[in-house]
């Protein structure tokens, strides 16, 4: 039995039943006060008055009844048909934009018309999902194809050392092992990144407590010679800020902000803010850099994977491409917020927010 039928036996099952039951009450609380057997008074010469008494009415009520039982059959049958067929209309769109989704059609919404019922509810919920997965399914088709293009990068350039140590047998092997090593090692790094970026993005992670202010004061402290190197200072304002997570991944994501945060920095006796707090109810943490001058839409695409703003990473660059892509990655999975604002005086400020750990604001509060 179909959704459809269902509903038409229901409204069709309930008049029977509510025309039962006001026939009974008729028959209840109307023909039971008429006397069996009843006479009229004389009306002058001629016979009396016809008065009818209980079986008259029986014999005049029980088929009409039953004429207005079947019609009542009828008429919810038919009724409950065309109902039921209007509202179920709207999840016979819902099942066509399924069927097209299983097929690969992401692409289709159902943009239900209407007022805000559960049907529209759940057709806007189908819709933000399709969306969604439409936009994964093409950022992950372009981050598979970045990373085969990277990965290959450094697979063709030891193919080439290979080829030419094979026919030029008199170069400098230690060269050669040298820049081997080199090659072998950015692969190694952009293997693990990779790596990192798929467990942040399937969330397979154990979420405990942990304090931002320590991961700051880590990750600084363990950047802090290569800062040095480059006439970087950084300023570290650590104040308790609990949130709930990985600690290995959230140690990852600092890391990631401050080194991004030297590498990029191109001033002159640049300047690093490193800053953790609460507000609102939820974790802070907040790197700015000093730098050059960055644009809203240059903004907007360095979180994408294997880029630096508008430009592709270079295989003599520091990083692999990835850094602020498995920022992106960690604090989606600790459903947290990843804002980008470029600074008026030059460079970027980063800030994550992350839901805060319940049990540790209850003993702070």
């Amino acid at each position: 039995m179909t959704v459809r039928l269902k509903l038409t036996l229901s409204y069709a099952g309930f008049l029977m039943v509510a025309g039962a039951l006001l026939l009974a009450v008729v028959w209840v609380f109307l023909l039971r006060y008429v006397p069996d057997v009843t006479s009229g008074p004389s009306l002058g010469p001629g016979p009396g008055r016809f008065i009818p008494n209980r079986g008259d009415l029986q014999r005049a009520f029980v088929p009409k009844a039953a004429w207005a039982m079947a019609a009542l059959l009828v008429l919810g049958l038919v009724g409950g048909w065309i109902l039921a067929g209007q509202m179920l209309a709207p999840l016979s769109r819902i099942t066509r934009a399924t069927r097209l989704a299983a097929d690969g059609s992401l692409s289709h919404r159902i943009q239900l018309e209407g007022r805000q019922d559960e049907f529209r509810e759940l057709a806007d919920a189908f819709d933000t999902m399709l969306a969604r997965l439409e936009e994964h399914i093409l950022e992950q088709q372009r981050f598979a194809a970045n990373a085969s293009h990277e990965l290959r990068t450094p697979l063709a350039i030891t193919q080439t050392l290979l080829d030419v140590a094979r026919t030029d047998p008199d170069r400098d092997a230690g060269e050669l092992v040298e820049r081997l090593r080199f090659v072998n090692a950015r692969a190694i790094d952009l293997t693990e990144a990779l790596l990192l970026l798929s467990r942040a993005d399937q969330r397979s992670f154990t979420r405990e407590r942990v304090d931002l202010s320590l991961m700051a004061e880590e990750a600084t402290e363990t950047l802090l010679p290569m800062a040095e190197a480059r006439g970087i200072d950084i300023e570290t304002e650590a104040i308790y800020s609990p949130a709930l997570g990985s600690h290995a991944l959230l140690l990852q994501m600092t890391t990631n902000l401050v080194h991004n945060a030297i590498v990029h920095n191109l001033a002159e006796a640049g300047t690093i803010r490193v800053m953790t707090g609460v507000e609102a109810g939820q974790a802070v943490l907040t790197v700015d850099n000093t730098g050059v001058r960055l644009s809203p839409q240059l903004v907007s695409t360095i979180v994408e994977p294997f880029h630096r703003g508008s430009q592709r990473i270079r295989s003599d660059h520091a990083g692999v491409g990835l850094g602020l892509a498995i920022v992106q990655s960690i604090v989606r999975a600790h459903d947290g917020v990843l804002t980008l604002i470029p600074r008026d005086e030059g460079g970027l400020s980063v800030t994550v927010h992350l839901p805060i750990a319940p049990s540790v604001t209850a003993g702070r509060s």
